[in-house]
């Protein structure tokens, strides 16, 4: 049956390519995150497919609140018998193309390269190609089914649309609300590791405010932008201590802290009154999230302080969470490295990696969950949210025979 199940894999393989490149093609950049009509788009393509699909809408406000448009999340279920639920979750949001790109964006080009044929466009690697992935594996299995195939079990389907902000009106909005509740997951990923870690994150916005004055008499002022330097400067001389806390976790390596947006002024005669920035900082593994938050409001109140009449404000905008391991997650694991070995002709580690993913919010829920899916050996490789971003082919043909192995394995 293991052949059936590649041999469906490989009669299907151009049209699942064509399904890719349709989902590519229309645009759901986040921000502004207005990804509701590529939904719409998702579910005709699905639908094409013979698979049924349960739009989940999130409600204007929670969109608004969350800094996006509209959004729609997509559960595709299969249920071949009694036994565990599994979801694959991929996300359809991406970040804007920004410049620099040899390709159209949304033009879902195909070019042969030395690798083989390689697909070109916003979201083709991360992370479309997973509901390519997702969805002709769970194809593969209702047609290994109908060929005598015995599982037990269900397959979800997840594809949601906020990763690039958070997640948190995607996979969190749907268990939060009860519409769906796993025993294991899957979630995109590339197809050359198991990702079972990663990092967290800790958005803050912080709005220094001084006074404003004429800008030949500046000492009649309190200038905000002076004092966010110094306390810019205060920032960045600490990210020499957090490159020496070294995490235990293989392919992750230390906290890093960066500053990402600053604005302000009135203008350029006028002392400064407000500037406001924001400020990422990555959390490893081993660390606990309310400790690094505290430490960094601690740390920006002292060197505002040292400015007389400056007053800062500190606003939450995002706290991910790190991703450690759940138990059960090497059983879903294991699956996919015998498979992959076959498919690949490789060994398939278990990693970590400095990034935060929606799977997290499985993880929350106790729910086992692995990040595996299509795509190269690193985010450098397919140039992800980068310009020219790319999928090679084979790997959508790789990982999607190997996360169908590893399903008709886990419901058998």
């Amino acid at each position: 049956m293991t052949g059936s199940i590649s041999d469906f894999v490989a009669q299907n393989f151009d049209r699942e390519s064509t399904f890719l490149a349709e989902l590519v093609k229309v645009p759901s950049d986040n921000p502004p995150g207005d990804c509701a009509p590529h939904a719409a788009a998702a579910i005709r393509l699905l639908q094409v497919l013979g698979l049924t699909v349960e739009p989940h809408p999130v409600p204007k406000d929670v969109v608004a609140a969350a800094g996006m448009v509209s959004a729609t999340n997509l559960i595709v279920r299969h249920r071949f018998g009694d036994g565990p639920v599994i979801a694959l979750n991929a996300h359809g949001d991406v970040v804007p193309p920004g410049l620099g790109w040899r390709h159209a964006p949304y033009g879902a080009a195909v070019e042969d390269a030395p690798h083989g044929p390689t697909m070109f466009g916003r979201g083709v690697a991360v992370s479309k190609s997973d509901f390519a992935t997702y969805a002709f594996a769970l194809l593969a299995l209702k047609a290994a089914a109908t060929e005598g195939r015995a599982f037990r079990g269900t397959v979800e389907l997840h594809f949601t649309y906020d990763e690039e902000t958070g997640g948190d009106v995607g996979p969190c909005w749907l268990l939060e609300q009860g519409i769906t509740r796993p025993d294991f997951a899957i979630a995109a990923g590339f197809s050359y590791a198991i990702v079972t870690a990663h990092n967290g994150c800790l958005h803050l916005e912080v709005t220094v405010t001084g006074k404003q004055a004429h800008a030949a008499m500046p000492a009649t002022g309190i200038d905000a932008l002076a004092a966010a330097t110094g306390i810019l400067a205060d920032l960045y001389a600490s990210r020499a201590a957090l490159a020496q806390r070294l995490s235990k976790v293989e392919g992750i390596s230390s906290p890093t802290l960066n500053v990402g947006l600053i604005a302000g002024g009135i203008n350029t005669n006028v002392v400064p009154d407000r500037i406001v920035f924001r400020l990422d900082r990555r959390m490893i593994p081993e660390e606990t999230p309310a400790d690094v938050e505290s430490a960094l409001r601690a740390q920006l109140a002292a060197a505002a302080a040292k400015y007389p009449g400056i007053r800062i404000d500190v606003r939450r905008v995002l706290l991910a969470m790190p991703l450690v391991p759940q138990p059960g997650f090497d059983r879903i694991a294991g699956a996919i490295q015998k498979h992959a070995r076959d498919v690949l002709g490789v060994d398939v580690p278990t990693t970590g990696v400095p990034l935060y993913t929606d799977a997290r919010h499985y993880a929350a829920c106790g729910i086992p969950v692995v990040l595996y899916g299509a795509g190269p050996r690193t985010l450098l490789e397919a140039n992800a949210h980068n310009a020219d971003e790319n999928l090679r082919l084979s790997d959508l043909r790789a990982a999607t025979t190997i996360v169908a192995l590893a399903l008709a394995d886990l419901l058998s």
